[in-house]
């Protein structure tokens, strides 16, 4: 049996920029995702801190070092510059494995670096 399960988290992130006229998606410094064991592509949900909205996207590799987190598409229209988020992944395991695996969690500072 597969079951999913939180793979990793980056906690409370400071939303940089948004760009609606893009085809969608989250760009998050590399360092970020790096840290939190992401890849380009991967699926991940966004949680709104400051307005409760929860929604799914993708991740696109942003520049390292640069803090980025940038909603593109549509998901720009879930936040506003400055909100804070949580964006996770989740993956799909073994059961057995699932009872042992460590998520990979990430706390960066008030400037989306790592602290």
């Amino acid at each position: 049996m597969l079951i999913q399960r939180l793979k990793s988290k980056i906690h409370r992130v400071k939303v940089t920029e948004s760009a609606l006229n893009y085809v969608g998606s989250i760009t998050i410094d590399e360092d970020l995702m790096d840290a939190a064991n992401m890849i380009d592509g991967e699926r991940v949900q966004i949680v709104n801190n400051d307005n409760g909205e929860r929604f799914e996207t993708y991740v696109i590799t942003g520049k390292r070092k640069s803090g980025v987190i940038c909603l593109n598409g549509a998901a720009a229209r879930r936040v506003q510059v400055g909100d804070t988020l949580i964006i996770i992944s989740y993956a799909y395991m073994d059961f057995e494995e699932a009872k042992t695996f460590e998520a990979k969690l990430v706390f960066p500072d008030e400037n989306n670096r790592i602290a």
